[in-house]
């Protein structure tokens, strides 16, 4: 009357059987979570810094600016350069416009806290480049999509493209 207790093999194979047909349907919605990652990271950064050009021109205007300044006062660290209409431009007095790639890195920095790092080259979370007034921020942490933020500097435009 000794009686083993356990599973008998029928039981397991059904097991398997269940487990393997709960990965089949549900891997292929894990393996979008990751492009889903980069779209929202790339819609976060994009979000606060058009907060933050949004507050920048906020504060030029609740200054009573009419034209470029250097350092507007009462905001961030009191370095960030804008042109006549009041849109940030960089951090560097005396050049009230996006010169070149660089001036889209401090406008990145100096608008925003705390930003996902951006250069005009190198291992960064952001590449920058400058075409006349608009600066576009290249996302590098996808390399199957190519995932944008760019700024215009003549009307404050963010244009996000994120596919």
């Amino acid at each position: 009357m000794n009686r083993q207790a356990g599973f008998t093999l029928v039981e397991l194979v059904v097991v398997i059987i269940i487990l393997g047909i709960l990965a089949a349907t549900a891997l292929p919605r894990f393996m979008n979570v990751q492009t889903q990652a980069h779209q929202a990271a790339v819609d976060g950064a994009a979000g606060g810094f058009g907060a933050g050009v949004a507050m920048a021109r906020a504060q030029w205007v609740a200054n009573g600016s009419t034209a470029a300044v250097d350092n507007v006062a009462n905001f961030g660290a009191a370095d960030v350069d804008t042109n006549a209409a009041g849109w940030p431009t960089n951090t560097t007095d005396g050049n009230n416009s996006i010169a070149s790639a660089t001036s889209c890195v401090e406008v990145w920095n100096g608008v925003m806290q705390n930003p996902p790092t951006a250069a005009t080259a190198g291992t960064v979370d952001y590449v920058a480049t400058a075409a006349g007034q608009v600066c576009t921020f290249t996302y590098q942490g996808d390399t199957a999509a190519t995932r944008t933020i760019a700024y215009n500097a003549a009307n404050g435009a963010i244009t996000v493209t994120n596919p």
